[in-house]
């Protein structure tokens, strides 16, 4: 027989106290302990979402970010400011620039 090891974390959260009188009632109801009682609802709550991850860094979706050249772009420009690669300049001199 093959044992399974599943992966765990603890974590220790605070609940109002009324909050955990009901909940150990709900779970004294159904025969389990307070604590398996919360994991199985939890469990079942984080079974239940559909998390998807967007690879669009703009919060209003905006298709620019969807097209393959344009993040690249973006990437570059991020690596670039990691490395040095970047100038600063200022709002005079980028309207000498754009003869304005």
């Amino acid at each position: 027989m093959e044992t399974v090891a599943l992966q765990k974390k603890r974590k220790n959260i605070d609940l109002p106290v009324e909050t955990l009188q009901k909940l150990s009632i709900m779970a004294a109801s159904q025969g389990k302990s307070l604590k398996a009682f919360i994991e199985s609802l939890l469990v079942a709550k984080a079974n239940a979402v559909c998390v998807e991850v967007s690879t669009n860094p703009s919060p209003s979706g905006d298709g620019w970010f969807d097209d393959p050249d344009n993040m690249a772009s973006v990437m570059r420009g991020i690596e670039d400011a990691k490395q040095g690669r970047t100038k600063a300049y200022t709002i005079d001199e980028m309207r000498k620039m754009l003869d304005i």
